[in-house]
């Protein structure tokens, strides 16, 4: 697995994902607008109750003025008030906030992987994925909510307390905030070092969430070979890696906050100092000294405030350079050109000088012409590696010729719409992708349009009704994820009815009646039967006495057609066919 990517993405802060990020939040501006408002209601009472404590102690209680006081109380208790509401307000518009932009985010992404080539999951493990759509989108929802705002507020907070303090004594309030060039020293110390322990933090996490996956989805292979201690160990070691950065990160924690904690208590102890000179002098009151000691409080709340949402920002700031690497992965293209819409498909199905390679100039396919009439059964052979695979993800438009073309009907499938293309094309693979819900559910894999009556149909014409109509609740029956619950065999069988359900013009088995038993075979070549009947079929097959009705047999070797002709004819020629045959069954080849 290639992480070395993941570690090297951008800059901590880039405008560029910012403005990208922003996006999301354009659709709710106003929801964000109410949110900043109802900060500034917090921001303007955090300014006033400082000053109504200076007004009580210079004024009222120096006149002995108990009413002017008692006014005064009420006033301070109804900002109170007022500012329990705006941080009220502001918590809850800025959750819904978060958690709609937490949905659009995820359903991009979600709806984005779905349109990615096939060959983009060759090279990018599951659990990569899945910590993109989970915890990467969790980080920018926290950012995108709390962050944002919160950061906006927390700037009207400081520019307000500042311009109090200016008002009030422009000496005091320098005194004051002499503190500050130490503090963005101790700041920009802090940044430098976090910004890379959270990018390296979210690595590792990635490289646990795939060994993970991958472990227990292999569960029955690591217990076979009782490989428990040494993924134990392996996992141990990914854990202890991922636990050491984090308590790096944890002692920059435990560093700068102290060091932070510090310089304000060093501030209020300036004032005091500072404060009470001048009051002994007669140059300033008692309740612009106390007023300043409540405000330099606060001042320094959201700068710590600010650090923290600098800590989002660093993890928003990798969480959304993953994000967006992700969603700039091309998509696959619907059609290329001019599209043509299908009409009835015939089921002609032609390859004209097609070459193709997985990576680069490596050809799994080189040069491979045929065409298949409607209605044609027609079996692909070859020894592992020859290219029949491909030859199914080509058709199906899972990947791009590197050269050649291929037509369905006269047209070259790359300008017919996916959707429209893969509608009438069935796949029966060798391994079946079960998922977890209803037998129903895995037949019409969520297809409103196919009936009940269908299901039940497809069923019976493919032996599968046998099994089905054993179990628990029947059709309505739940399967665990991947067909756990069912036998390689079951699986296979549930695999055709779920091709005749959708009842394609086009069918394709790829190894169908591998790794089952006799009974079982026996079954699946009956339903094979009714599948193929009257419609163009493509049967990928080692098993080479399963394909004695074909019409025709293309031989593969090398990713090159080496042989064509019937069963017979093929024996006849005593070339790659006829050895294949030898393999299986020896001297009954003769």
């Amino acid at each position: 697995m290639h992480y070395h990517e993941e570690e090297i993405l951008g800059k901590a802060f880039d405008r560029r994902l910012m403005r990208r990020l922003l996006n999301y939040l354009w659709p709710y501006k106003w929801l964000a607008a109410l949110s900043l408002f109802s900060l500034a209601v917090i921001a303007v009472m955090e300014m006033a109750g400082p000053y109504i404590i200076k007004l009580a102690i210079d004024n009222e209680l120096s006149a002995n003025d108990y009413q002017g006081l008692l006014i005064l109380a009420i006033i301070y208790i109804v900002v109170l008030i007022f500012n329990a509401f705006g941080e009220y307000a502001h918590i809850l518009l800025t959750r819904i906030l978060g958690q709609k932009i937490m949905y659009d985010i995820r359903t991009q992404v979600f709806t984005h992987i779905q349109r990615l080539p096939l060959s983009f999951f060759d090279k990018n493990p599951v659990g990569r994925l899945v910590t993109r759509v989970t915890n990467d989108v969790e980080t920018l929802n926290d950012m995108l909510s709390s962050g944002v705002v919160a950061i906006l507020g927390d700037i009207i907070v400081l520019a307000g307390i500042v311009f109090v303090m200016l008002s009030l004594n422009w000496q005091l309030a320098i005194v004051s905030l002499v503190v500050l060039p130490f503090m963005a020293l101790a700041t920009s110390f802090y940044r430098s070092r976090i910004r890379d322990v959270y990018r390296t933090s979210r690595l590792r996490l990635a490289k646990i969430n795939s060994y993970l996956q991958e472990n227990i989805s292999g569960m029955a292979t690591v217990q076979i070979f009782n490989r428990e201690t040494e993924n134990y160990a392996r996992f141990e070691k990914l854990s202890d890696s991922y636990r050491e950065i984090n308590l790096k990160g944890i002692r920059y924690h435990s560093i700068f906050y102290p060091i932070i904690s510090l310089l304000s208590t060093l501030s209020t102890a300036l004032i005091i100092w500072y404060g009470g000179n001048r009051i002994f002098n007669n140059f300033l009151s008692l309740g612009v000294l106390v007023a300043f000691m409540q405000y330099i409080r606060r001042f320094f709340m959201p700068l710590n405030d600010l650090a923290d949402k600098y800590n989002m920002m660093q993890a928003a700031m990798a969480s959304s350079e993953r994000v967006f690497k992700l969603l700039d992965e091309k998509e696959q293209k619907l059609y290329h050109g001019t599209r043509v819409p299908l009409a009835q498909t015939k089921g002609k199905i032609e390859f004209r000088d097609l070459s193709f390679a997985y990576n680069s100039e490596d050809y799994v396919l080189k040069n491979v012409s045929f065409t298949i009439q409607p209605g044609e059964k027609v079996a692909i052979v070859g020894a592992t590696g020859a290219g029949k695979t491909s030859i199914i993800s080509l058709i199906n438009r899972m990947y791009e010729p590197t050269h050649g073309q291929i037509l369905l009907d006269d047209v070259d499938i790359s300008r017919i719409a996916l959707t429209d293309l893969r509608s009438r094309i069935g796949v029966v693979l060798q391994d079946v992708f079960i998922f977890s819900g209803s037998v129903e559910q895995n037949i019409t894999l969520g297809n409103p349009s196919i009936s009940q009556d269908e299901i039940k149909a497809a069923a019976r014409r493919v032996n599968v009704d046998r099994f089905i109509s054993k179990m628990t609740g029947q059709y309505n029956h739940e399967l665990t994820e991947r067909g756990s619950n069912l036998s390689v065999g079951q699986k296979q069988l549930l695999s055709f009815a779920r091709a005749l359900a959708y009842n394609p013009e086009i069918l394709i088995l790829d190894e169908a009646t591998s790794s089952v038993d006799t009974e079982t075979e026996q079954l699946i070549s009956d339903a094979i039967h009714t599948l193929i009947k009257n419609r163009t079929s493509i049967i990928i097959a080692h098993r080479l006495s399963t394909i004695r009705d074909v019409d025709w047999i293309i031989v593969l070797h090398k990713g090159e057609i080496r042989e064509t002709g019937t069963h017979e004819a093929l024996l006849g020629k005593k070339g790659i066919y006829y050895r294949l045959y030898q393999l299986q069954f020896g001297a009954k080849a003769a």
